[in-house]
């Protein structure tokens, strides 16, 4: 998806001194704000034409975006967040958080410059989204969830949040594309999708994951998550193309974790290998997901398939990665109906799969 150039970067926290020193600065007065053009007050008209206005968003928007801090003894460093519910819900990315997901100490900077320690309610690393909570004394200004399936290319946007530590930072542009579907690392060497993920150039910085991406409105419609940069790290920053995990897939992840700290996930009851096009070619296979387990009595056992079968499309994609997988998890729910077009013996056959429970 993208050029060869370009490096795919998690946009978490900054280590080091330099995010420490400004991490804890009192900043409600004093943010950035980076703009594009002439503003206008909503998104109404030609929306490719026109910009939010950032100092109305920021105004209204900023009280509910705060500075994530994370100390362990595997690292240290600074991400962001918003303020999800009144009573201390904070929306924020795995990748911020798991440094400290086992032991170590969770700290929020709200914008007015008090902070206060977070627990972790829940995470769900496949889609690089948490959930934190802090005991307020008062009530929180939470920050309105807007509407990301009804986005369209060329929509302004801000995003806001505490690149390199510097809080409450905000900056305006548009949304650049929709619907990607963007690999990130996550814990263990295993890999994150952001399913569906929105495209957009306004800048985003290492510090910045777990923020908030709003529309005029100043209505969150994604989390601020990975960027593009140039060269093999991130030492570059904002080539103008970042990511957000849209929140209509984060919102429901988000209810599962406040009401019952992990996410269920729909199931299959299959193992997969992947085939890669070069073992393809080498043993003159097609190319696809190898079955190497079935469970007894799951979906996919009652559908039909079986061990050795080569499984070359699912839900009408081609089954080349095993991100195929996550994103039926992570887009799909129980009770949905998968197609499956598979090999056995050489013949090709198609069969439905209805999601069920994991175990």
């Amino acid at each position: 998806m993208l050029a060869s150039a370009l490096v795919l970067g998690l946009v978490g926290g900054l280590i080091g001194g330099f995010a420490g020193g400004f991490a804890g600065e009192r900043s409600d007065s004093s943010s950035s704000s980076e703009s594009t053009g002439s503003s206008t007050s909503g998104p109404s008209g030609d929306l490719s034409q026109i910009v939010c206005d950032a100092t109305m968003v920021a105004d209204s928007v900023l009280p509910t975006i705060v500075t994530i801090s994370v100390e362990s003894s595997s690292g240290s460093g600074v991400g962001s967040g918003s303020i999800i519910r009144e009573d201390g819900y904070i929306l924020t990315n795995n990748h911020v958080i798991s440094a400290a997901a086992t032991e170590g100490s969770i700290t929020v900077l709200f914008s007015n410059g008090e902070s206060e320690a977070a627990t972790l309610v829940g995470r769900a690393p496949k889609a690089d989204i948490a959930v934190l909570k802090v005991d307020a004394s008062a009530t929180l200004p939470a920050i309105e969830i807007g509407d990301s399936e009804s986005l369209v290319v060329g929509q302004p946007v801000v995003a806001l949040g505490a690149p390199l530590g510097l809080a409450s930072t905000v900056t305006t542009g548009i949304v650049s594309a929709l619907g990607r579907d963007v690999t990130v690392p996550s814990d263990d060497d295993q890999l994150a999708l952001l399913a569906g993920a929105i495209q957009t150039d306004a800048a985003i910085n290492p510090g910045n994951s777990g923020g908030a991406l709003v529309d005029c409105s100043g209505a969150q419609i994604g989390v601020n998550t990975a960027i593009a940069t140039v060269g093999s790290s991130e030492a570059s920053g904002n080539v103008g193309i970042g990511f957000a995990v849209p929140m209509s897939l984060a919102q429901s992840i988000v209810d599962q974790l406040i009401e019952n700290g992990t996410v269920a996930y729909p199931y299959m009851g299959i193992g997969v290998v992947l085939i890669s096009a070069d073992a393809a070619e080498k043993f003159d296979t097609p190319q696809g997901l190898f079955v190497d387990t079935v469970t007894a009595g799951s979906p996919a056992a009652e559908a039909g398939l079986q061990e050795g079968d080569i499984i070359t499309e699912l839900d009408g994609q081609p089954a080349t990665t095993l991100t195929v997988l996550t994103r039926i998890q992570l887009t799909k729910k129980v009770g949905d109906v998968v197609s499956v077009t598979y090999l056995r013996d050489g013949t090709e056959a198609t069969t439905d799969v209805t999601l069920g429970t994991e175990p």
